[in-house]
C-alpha cells in the first residue's frame, strides 16, 4: 500500500540538438509554426522539449518572423 504507482513518460529532447539537418531561421514559417500554438502563442520548453538555448534562439526568430509578416501575431477572428 505505501508504494505509489509510477508512470515512466518518455524523455523530451530538443529537436535541434537532435537534428543537424532541421535550421531555425525566420524566414522558414514551416518549422516555426511546430512551435506556436493555435492562437498564436509560442509553445514553452517545458512542453516542447527544446533546450534553454535553443528555446531563446527560437523566441527570437518566430518574433523577427511576426514582424515581417510571415506568421501572425494572433489567431484570426471570427
Amino acid at each position: 500500500m505505501g508504494r505509489r504507482n509510477r508512470r515512466y513518460r518518455k524523455r523530451k529532447y530538443c529537436a535541434f540538438c537532435a537534428n543537424d539537418n532541421l535550421t531555425l531561421d525566420y524566414k522558414n514559417p514551416r518549422v516555426l509554426k511546430d512551435f506556436i500554438t493555435d492562437r498564436g502563442k509560442i509553445i514553452p520548453s517545458r512542453i516542447s522539449g527544446t533546450c534553454s538555448t535553443h528555446q531563446r534562439f527560437l523566441t527570437r526568430e518566430i518574433k523577427k518572423a511576426r514582424m515581417v509578416a510571415l506568421i501572425p501575431f494572433t489567431a484570426k477572428s471570427k
